[in-house]
């Protein structure tokens, strides 16, 4: 089932995220952030009106899609970035395209003009992904990042709403 987040669900969430942070270049942070942080995130998505949706599974939070602004400038107002995250217990169930389908209608609903993903270049599920949804390969950004003792590329992608 996929539904808005509940602040009943950011135990769930910052577990999935501290999770990636531990273990994948998919966030580009070091440090785990606390349960107070991640209610403060969602607490500013709430207040902007950007949406949190979680697939829920059996009671537990299965992955968790959001988006946000992809610039603070006026003229990028109608772009956003999305975020899409799973549980490593149900990964490869098509979880985050379900979610991506949702949060796409989602940010169509709102008025979105282009939605952009920066994915970690050697994240080919996710980039697999969002080729299958329609986003559109724009270029890779060389050595953005420093994770785990190397250079990362980010590769970035666009869909338009």
């Amino acid at each position: 089932m996929i539904r808005q987040a509940t602040h009943e669900d950011i135990a769930d969430i910052l577990e999935i995220f501290n999770y990636n942070i531990r273990h994948s270049t998919a966030v580009y942070l070091y440090e785990e952030q606390t349960l107070e942080e991640r209610m403060e995130w969602f607490e500013a998505k709430m207040n902007a009106g950007e949406p949190v949706l979680v697939y829920e599974v059996d009671g537990k939070v299965g992955g968790y899609a959001t988006y946000g602004k992809f610039r603070a400038y006026i003229a990028y107002q109608y772009t956003i970035e999305n975020s899409v995250y799973v549980h490593e217990d149900f990964q490869r169930r098509g979880i985050a395209k379900a979610l991506m389908i949702q949060l796409i209608e989602e940010a169509k609903r709102q008025h979105y003009k282009t939605m952009i993903a920066c994915i970690d270049a050697s994240n080919d599920g996710s980039k697999h992904m969002h080729e299958k949804l329609g986003f559109t390969y724009k270029g890779t950004l060389e050595e953005v990042g420093y994770k785990f003792d190397k250079w990362l590329n980010l590769d970035m992608y666009q869909l338009k709403l």
